[in-house]
């Protein structure tokens, strides 16, 4: 390790670049401006390089400052995780798998993908929803050990060194709660246009496949309501608040705890599985147990 510079000074510079200046940084550390900004000039006499540039009226990265940030990024991430591993190590052995689940991807179906991995021995599973971007920038900080979600990751991210496995894909299909299913099979696809219509939010991959298909049968849906969470949209669509679309291979399921009953496939569209795995020598163990067994799982649907 290093001891050229000082790991404090760094951390202060860290802050810096994260509230976008050093007013703000202070705060957040409780201590003075102009003691954040003597050790951030302390950080960059020790790198011999400048981190910060004046813009307008406040402060930028330069390029030296934007590979500081993100090598600061990792230390302190790691530096983060530190004590729940050293009192990991301390107590029983388990596996920890720690995954992110796209906020785009149907929740019904993440214990399925999961399954292969769900009976190893002393598992200890930690799942984090959010965005699709946020989990990847967590993935490449090497806080989550894999992503699922309903897209691959881009290829053309500067920086981003993960992989896509593509783990399955299921064909959607229109479900409705009882009082509206004999209206929606009499007149389907049409019908769409004059019952309750939910779907899921441009978050989701499937909804631009889904307005394509609208539009290629000639439908305007009337959409009562729109869902980031897939768990929401099936809670008030069994409520009765309209017809909604989901995977195929969640069919029995929303017909034995939802009672929503299948009208119709979506004929061309389909919902897909990610896996998604950050690049490096040593994969999890589980991670490397799941992705094959995740091929065969979402097949199975």
């Amino acid at each position: 390790m290093s001891l050229d510079f000082n790991y404090r000074h760094l951390y202060y510079f860290w802050v810096v670049a994260q509230e976008g200046g050093v007013a703000r940084a202070a705060t957040r550390l409780g201590m003075a401006v102009q003691t954040v900004s003597t050790q951030v000039r302390e950080l960059e006499r020790a790198l011999g390089q400048a981190l910060l540039k004046p813009a307008g009226r406040g402060l930028v990265l330069t390029e030296a400052g934007e590979a500081a940030r993100r090598q600061a990024g990792l230390i302190f991430a790691l530096g983060q995780a530190l004590p729940e591993q050293v009192r990991n190590a301390a107590s029983a052995p388990s596996q920890r798998l720690v995954v992110g689940i796209s906020d785009g991807l149907p929740k019904l179906v993440v214990r399925r993908l999961l399954q292969p991995v769900l009976d190893a021995p002393r598992l200890r599973l930690l799942c984090h929803e959010d965005e699709f971007e946020r989990l990847l920038a967590d993935l490449a900080l090497h806080r989550l050990d894999v992503v699922l979600a309903d897209r691959p990751a881009p290829t053309n991210h500067p920086g981003l060194k993960v992989y896509s496995h593509a783990v399955g894909v299921s064909p959607l299909s229109w479900y409705a709660p009882p009082a509206l299913l004999g209206a929606a099979r009499a007149g389907f696809p049409q019908a769409l246009a004059d019952l309750p219509v939910l779907l899921p939010t441009a978050h989701a991959a499937s909804r631009a496949r889904l307005d394509a298909w609208f539009e290629r049968h000639g439908v305007r849906p009337n959409v009562v309501g729109e869902f980031e969470d897939s768990a929401l949209l099936v809670t008030f669509g069994a409520a009765g608040m309209g017809l909604l679309p989901a995977p195929t291979l969640l069919q029995d399921k929303l017909a034995s705890r939802y009672e929503l009953q299948p009208v119709a496939g979506c004929d061309g569209v389909a919902e897909q599985f990610f896996a998604i795995a950050a690049e490096k020598k040593v994969v999890h163990p589980l991670v490397r147990r799941l992705l094959p067994a995740l091929t065969a799982v979402a097949a199975v649907g």
